[in-house]
């Protein structure tokens, strides 16, 4: 049983998942090694949801029934990582990666506890964001799935257990595949990048919040989309490469919000993110509330 969960890293994602788990009453500890230079907000954060700060590797895991890590997207810092818990976690503890960069396999290779790991892939808000892609390898017990998926399912979220690890998951290959096509749609100066936001937000957004790329397809009827895939696919964009707006703007600093300035300009970058966040929070309880009327 799961009552004890600690986080590696205490970054925007590793804080996030902190307080969504002390929030639900788990007891957290959140592990960081540069404790002292850590934002404010983390140790005011640590006070409020009574999470337990730590820079000591070893206290903070040994008693943990789930640890998650949440390091930068670096292999050999991960793997380092995973290779220290082997000797010091408890023979039944799960451990979880956030990464939505490497595979499972990658990952778990060559480790004593590679049987005892898995991918929980939360989205930024991680405290807000119902949805957490699971994935597994062949080997994985279905109980220890089972067993996270609960431990998810108690905090509100939608956990989904991919049936197979596959680079993207599946939120970010979808989120990938309409970003080619923006990006393709933009270059091509059919629309500038207000404009093709302004079609997201204000119409396939709104009825993706409430319904899934399928339920859509029989709302619409197959037989329409039959017609519609078949003489649109040919036409899409279907580049492997990074489209070039996106490299042309990385290549001179033009970096999006954390830069003050990507396809629009940012004043206040702090402040552009916490307006998404607190955005986001409304929009999913005003779906929670909406679908508990239905």
């Amino acid at each position: 049983m799961i009552t004890t969960i600690t986080v590696l890293g205490a970054g925007t994602m590793g804080l996030g998942i902190a307080r969504l788990f002390a929030s639900h009453d788990y007891h957290v500890t959140l592990y960081d090694p540069n404790l002292p230079s850590l934002p404010e907000s983390v140790h005011q954060s640590s006070k409020t949801f009574s999470i337990v700060l730590m820079s000591d590797f070893e206290k903070a895991v040994v008693e943990a029934d789930l640890i998650v890590e949440s390091a930068p997207e670096q292999l050999a810092v991960k793997r380092e990582i995973f290779q220290r818990l082997g000797s010091l976690i408890k023979p039944q503890a799960i451990v979880a990666s956030n990464t939505s960069t490497f595979a499972l396999e990658e990952l778990a290779s060559d480790l004593t506890i590679g049987n005892r790991m898995m991918i929980t892939h939360f989205f930024n808000p991680a405290d807000h964001i119902p949805l957490v892609e699971i994935v597994g390898l062949p080997s994985t017990s279905p109980d220890i799935l089972d067993e996270v998926t609960s431990v998810l399912q108690r905090c509100g979220k939608s956990p989904v257990v991919l049936r197979k690890d596959i680079p993207g998951f599946i939120a970010n290959r979808l989120q990938a595949a309409l970003m080619r096509e923006a990006c393709y749609l933009l270059e091509k100066g059919v629309a500038d990048a207000g404009q093709i936001d302004t079609a997201v937000k204000e119409g396939l957004g709104l009825r993706w919040a409430f319904k899934g790329p399928f339920e859509i397809a029989d709302l619409g009827g197959l037989d329409i989309w039959s017609k519609v895939t078949g003489n649109l696919f040919p036409k899409l964009a279907n580049s492997s490469q990074a489209p070039q707006s996106i490299l042309e703007k990385a290549a001179s600093g033009e970096l999006g919000v954390k830069s003050g300035r990507g396809f629009y300009e940012y004043e206040d970058s702090s402040r552009t993110s916490e307006q998404l966040a607190g955005n986001m929070q409304r929009l999913v309880s005003f779906k929670t509330n909406i679908n508990q009327e239905g």
